[in-house]
């Protein structure tokens, strides 16, 4: 997947365009139940902006997107708080803003142990191995996890694998436990035990969420795109709440599972539209900044203390990373 950078970066800068050209809009997206592959399956974009090429490329996790980003190959992307609060720190120092809050994760995100390795709490995985995607927030939700049962981290073998391999590794039996999310979790689930999810450590002040982010120079150039997706992301959240059949139906049919499937991760998370991201727990508004930039923070300040990230800069800079949701 990060082989797909550079390639992508060949394409040319999103939303540049010389005379005859069509723009060009890269979106990262991620193969989880949310409400941009129903904009992804509705092709929202593609009519809205029928004089752009919308490319929508996969990717495995925020740590490839990340990447990518680096490269100049993607121009919007759907991200976890921990690699968004991460791509922020230096040394990456990502000139992107988070324009949207897309869901508060919950227990679509988890950590579970396989039924065989007999392990019942946190402290049993001292010795073991368990699988992450580094730098996602699932990482990071291993890591507090850890840290909340007293474990530390240099007693554990963590191994970075995404969540296909992740899959893989786990029938082979090379790994004891995992944390990671659906749909891959749904899978270790049915021969595994659970022993903590992000709702609870959400419950417990470690709350991970996902972000839809844009390369600052984008979307200073593009405020017509950057209009359009909000305009489609804030409808297709809405939709969660009040049709979310529909919405499954779409997300099955870009994850390959059933709509059954569909629904039941959709109903694992939290989701605000923009007007409720506007609260002060998350955006606040223009006025009253809200405690979104803290939260990246105190996320980034985590990071640090587990040698994730060089140094934490001033709040300021979480503060004018965040494009903060208005009306209309």
């Amino acid at each position: 997947m990060l082989a797909a950078a550079p390639v992508l970066a060949a394409c040319g800068v999103g939303g540049s365009s010389s005379s005859g050209e069509r723009k060009k809009v890269r979106i990262a997206y991620q193969n989880f139940a949310d409400s941009t592959l129903l904009v992804k399956d509705q092709g929202t974009l593609e009519k809205a902006l029928p004089d752009h090429d919308i490319a929508w490329t996969p990717f495995d996790s925020g740590a490839s997107i990340n990447t990518a980003f680096l490269g100049g190959a993607i121009d919007l992307a759907v991200i976890g708080s921990s690699p968004a609060a991460g791509g922020l720190c230096p040394p990456l120092q990502i000139p992107y803003q988070v324009i949207e809050l897309l869901n508060v994760i919950g227990d679509s995100e988890a950590l579970v142990v396989r039924n065989a390795s007999g392990i019942t709490d946190v402290k049993g995985l001292v010795g073991k191995k368990v699988a992450a995607p580094f730098s996602s927030t699932a990482h990071y939700s291993l890591l507090a996890a850890l840290q909340q049962g007293g474990v530390d981290p240099a007693s554990v073998t963590l191994v970075d694998l995404e969540p296909q391999n992740i899959q893989a590794a786990w029938q082979r039996g090379d790994i004891d436990g995992a944390y990671v999310w659906t749909p891959v979790l749904s899978v270790l689930q049915k021969d595994g035990k659970t022993l903590t999810d992000s709702a609870k450590l959400a419950a417990a002040g470690k709350p991970t969420l996902t972000f839809t982010v844009a390369r600052k120079d984008f979307l200073d150039a593009n405020p017509d795109v950057i209009a359009r997706w909000l305009a489609a992301t804030d409808a297709a959240i809405k939709l969660i709440k009040t049709d979310p059949q529909q919405v499954a139906a779409a997300v099955s049919r870009q994850i390959g599972a059933t709509t059954e499937d569909a629904l039941s991760q959709l109903k694992q998370n939290i989701y605000l539209d923009h007007a409720e991201q506007r609260s002060p727990e998350y955006f606040g508004t223009a006025q009253a900044p809200g405690k979104l930039a803290e939260q990246l923070r105190a996320t980034a300040e985590f990071l640090l203390s587990q040698k994730k990230v060089d140094s934490v800069p001033d709040l300021s800079v979480f503060q004018s990373a965040l494009r903060v949701p208005t009306d209309g």
